[in-house]
């Protein structure tokens, strides 16, 4: 199922990373930079794909992050969450019981969580192990997007 990026989508997310939507083809592309620590993040994102026949969805839709010293990427994005405020955008894919999220700061910084349990999601914070509780608080901004 891919994710509904229209144009509007495309301004809320340069809104939100502080970066102009490039678009090359049919993705868009924004460049962030942080002067003080010195990172640099290009983020891809690509609407849709046409998957080959027996793939279990047609269409998915792809975000990718490029680093000095990383590569990352969530496949079969669902929908996201961009906070002007916060700096930062959240792409959620979610399936089968389990949610993975890419965060992107605006201060090109980028963290991945992945294969989290829906069900830490709307669990009691305060009583997860800490290795766990970050991604579940960060990973409960999607639920409102697929009730």
């Amino acid at each position: 199922m891919a994710a509904p990026f229209s144009s509007a989508d495309f301004e809320r997310l340069a809104t939100a990373l502080g970066a102009p939507a490039e678009q090359e083809g049919a993705t868009v592309r924004f460049a962030l930079a942080h002067a003080p620590s010195g990172r640099r993040l290009a983020v891809e994102v690509t609407p849709e794909i046409t998957l080959p026949d027996g793939v279990d969805a047609e269409k998915t839709a792809l975000v990718s992050v490029y680093g000095a010293n990383a590569f990352l990427q969530l496949q079969g994005v669902t929908g996201f969450v961009a906070s002007e405020d916060l700096g930062e955008v959240i792409f959620f894919a979610r399936q089968g019981g389990r949610v993975s999220g890419l965060v992107v700061e605006r201060e090109a910084g980028c963290s991945l969580y992945a294969n989290v349990s829906e069900k830490l999601l709307s669990a009691d914070f305060t009583q997860l192990p800490p290795e766990i509780m970050m991604s579940a608080v960060a990973l409960s901004m999607s639920e409102p997007l697929f009730e």
